[in-house]
């Protein structure tokens, strides 16, 4: 399988949705969210989706619009018109909900923790399975472990001011993530204390010692 799994700044790229039903819809909140410019064609677009900046064009100009567009979203309920769509859009970054192996671009399942973002492709072989690891992925995820991020992150900001060697920081990163004084303090929610606990590590890299 050639699929590798990638994200894209689609702000402000142009998509071209094909079909307004359910997946339609659910593929233009995720493009608007992303602050893309949307437009959809081939039924009617909810006005929902109109308050948010999607357009709604007709489907006679099809050939048109995907020429217009960045990306091109095919899924209708009409096979000769996605057939129709897909061989249009074929220089295109495309999208098929019908048949996603044909297209060049997946939309997978996705979601966001925080500032963990998720996503979980099968290959095309169950979305079934693709929201039931989603549900057992959200549920193992802990208050504590998206603190973490927010620490590790706040470490390796300090750490570039102190550690050229990358390979030196993540070993710091590492003592930080594993240091069982933290591990509690972000069990109990805690991040300010962990943080004043990190600033106190970091301003002994200087020294002689390096461990908690």
């Amino acid at each position: 399988m050639g699929w590798t799994s990638l994200f894209l700044n689609m702000e402000k790229k142009k998509v071209l949705i094909l079909g307004s039903g359910e997946v339609g819809q659910r593929r233009a909140l995720k493009f608007l969210d992303a602050h893309s410019k949307v437009i959809i064609t081939g039924g009617t677009v909810p006005e929902k989706l109109l308050k948010l900046g999607a357009l709604e064009k007709p489907v006679n100009e099809l050939e048109k619009w995907i020429e217009w567009a960045d990306l091109v979203v095919v899924a209708s309920g009409d096979n000769d018109l996605n057939a129709k769509a897909a061989a249009l859009g074929k220089n295109k970054l495309l999208n098929r909900a019908d048949y996603p192996l044909e297209g060049n671009i997946i939309v997978p399942t996705s979601f966001s923790v925080g500032d963990a973002q998720i996503s979980i492709f099968t290959g095309g072989k169950s979305p079934l399975m693709a929201r039931m690891l989603r549900k057992k992925i959200q549920e193992a995820i802990k208050d504590a472990d998206l603190l973490q991020i927010e620490l590790q992150h706040y470490a390796r900001q300090l750490l570039k001011d102190r550690v050229i060697d990358q390979k030196k920081r993540r070993v710091h990163l590492y003592q930080i993530f594993n240091n069982p004084e933290i591990i509690k303090l972000l069990n109990e929610g805690e991040l300010k204390e962990a943080k004043s606990l990190v600033r106190k590590y970091l301003n002994k890299i200087n020294g002689t010692t390096h461990d908690f």
